[in-house]
């Protein structure tokens, strides 16, 4: 693959962490952004990544990828989600954690949904990647969504307080972007024509 491919956000700290991740490694994938206001349907977690990737890829015209981040709680048996994003927006941190009072499980699950397509018309192939954890009162710095309150089991550190490279190296983003890489690794190297 020589093209630069296009991913399609408007969250800075997701392009920021997806083009470290991708610069990693002996076979840098060099990434361009565009933000679009795709509406989000309802559904699991793939369901929504794939509906945006098309939609992505049908304006841009282009090969793209989308995320789809999901953080579920056990003791909701998944949710919020892929509606984490609202529910962050509408109770902060403080509310992230009283969700749970009351319940005997704290234990949830980041989950990181890649959506690849190779341009219009072409069905989206998903990558995820998951990382088991608990939902924690927040610490560290408040400026990346839900990060303060994740702690992944066995770190004693919520992905905030982490320093990038340890984040990079057990997050749910990272597992789901070295199997992207892989698959865009394996995929025929275009050649230009005169």
């Amino acid at each position: 693959m020589s093209k630069r491919l296009v991913f399609v956000t408007g969250n800075a700290n997701k392009l920021k962490e997806v083009k470290e991740i991708l610069s990693q490694g002996g076979h840098p994938i060099e990434i361009d952004s565009q933000s679009l206001d795709i509406p989000e349907i309802q559904g699991t977690t793939q369901e929504v990544a794939k509906d945006k990737c098309r939609r992505a890829a049908e304006i841009t015209g282009c090969a793209c990828i989308t995320e789809d981040t999901a953080l579920c709680y056990a003791a909701f048996n998944g949710l919020p989600g892929p509606y984490i994003k609202y529910f962050m927006q509408s109770v902060g941190h403080e509310g992230l954690n009283n969700m749970l009072a009351g319940f005997p499980t704290k234990a949830a699950w980041a989950l990181c949904t890649f959506a690849y397509s190779a341009g219009p018309g072409s069905d989206p192939i998903i990558f995820e990647g998951r990382t088991d954890g608990s939902i924690v009162p927040a610490r560290g710095p408040k400026v990346f969504g839900w990060d303060a309150v994740f702690e992944p089991e066995g770190t004693g550190l919520t992905y905030a307080e982490m320093p990038s490279e340890q984040k990079h190296g057990l997050s749910h983003r990272g597992k789901a972007l070295e199997k992207l890489r892989a698959y865009l690794q394996s995929l025929p190297v275009e050649s230009s024509s005169a």
